[in-house]
């Protein structure tokens, strides 16, 4: 008998719990099961599982030897889906998860690209600033920025950096005048984001060898939607710290002026995480590359 095929039998007769569910699972008989788990332990000189009329349970070789096998099995499938991979094209449906304005303005249009490339591959994106759970709401794909927080289980990959940028209204500035460097913010009037059971946002600037410096503005507005800023700061409400891919196009019609430009942009990373897996899909893993490839060009 094939050593991985009774390897493949003894797992599922004890993750089932019974040689007859294994059996009926895997369209074996159970005498068959059998054969195959007693092939095992006279090859490893061990007894693996005890049986009764009522029950089965693991000896201390057999625990042991089931979680190798487990990792043998998929390693075996990771193995062959690579193999299947390099002879296909992406297929199926590709969940992913994006914050709502980063996704809209600068995810949506290459993933939309991707597809058009891969015509048997189906989209379905969540745009959002919930940070899904990938494992229990299923997604393939989560893309985030700024601190992660705890990554068990998930992997991360670096895509791109977003650029921050301190900008206002040229009639604000006609009233109030420009800030000449970070310690005049607390002079004017800022337009600041928070999002609902989170502390406010801080405005955060590099320095050399430290963390970055945070500062908090004054403020009489605050809002939860990045747009919403812009909006209120090209309406003359005050300074807003915008990602640069967000007021590219107001800068360049001059409804937002940037300040600042002698002080270095705060950068925040932004990341694809995926669960932790012994084979990454190819959709999933080709979507990646084209994000990464894609992104850097869209941060302006």
């Amino acid at each position: 008998m094939d050593r991985l095929a009774s390897m493949a039998v003894f797992v599922k007769a004890v993750d089932l719990g019974s040689f007859a569910a294994a059996a009926s699972a895997l369209d074996l008989s159970p005498p068959m099961v059998g054969k195959h788990v007693r092939q095992l332990e006279e090859r490893l000189g061990a007894r693996l599982l005890n049986r009764t009329t009522r029950r089965q349970s693991l000896t201390d070789p057999g625990r042991a030897y089931y979680e190798r096998c487990r990792v043998v099995l998929a390693e075996a499938e990771a193995a062959d889906a690579l193999a299947a991979d390099h002879a296909s094209e992406p297929r199926g449906r590709l969940r992913v998860t994006m914050p709502t304005h980063f996704g809209r303005y600068c995810v949506l249009p290459i993933l939309t690209e991707f597809q058009r490339r891969h015509p048997a591959l189906e989209l379905e994106l969540s745009l959002g600033d919930r940070f899904a759970d990938l494992a229990e709401d299923g997604y393939d794909l989560a893309i985030r920025t700024g601190d992660l927080g705890d990554l068990s289980g998930v992997v991360g990959r670096r895509l791109a950096h977003q650029r921050m940028l301190v900008c206002a209204a040229p009639a604000y500035l006609k009233a109030h005048g420009e800030p000449s460097g970070i310690d005049d913010l607390g002079g004017h009037r800022a337009i600041l984001y928070r999002r609902a059971g989170f502390r406010l946002q801080p405005w955060l600037f590099p320095r050399e060898g430290e963390p970055p410096l945070e500062i908090l503005p004054q403020s009489r507005l605050k809002l939860d939607d990045l747009a919403a800023i812009a909006d209120a700061a090209t309406a003359g409400m005050g300074l807003a710290w915008l990602p640069s891919w967000l007021i590219a196009d107001r800068i360049h019609e001059g409804a937002l002026v940037p300040l600042l430009s002698h002080q270095p942009p705060h950068l925040y990373p932004t990341y694809a995480l995926w669960l932790k897996t012994p084979h990454l899909p190819l959709k999933t893993r080709l979507a990646i590359d084209a994000l990464a490839a894609g992104l850097p060009g869209m941060m302006g």
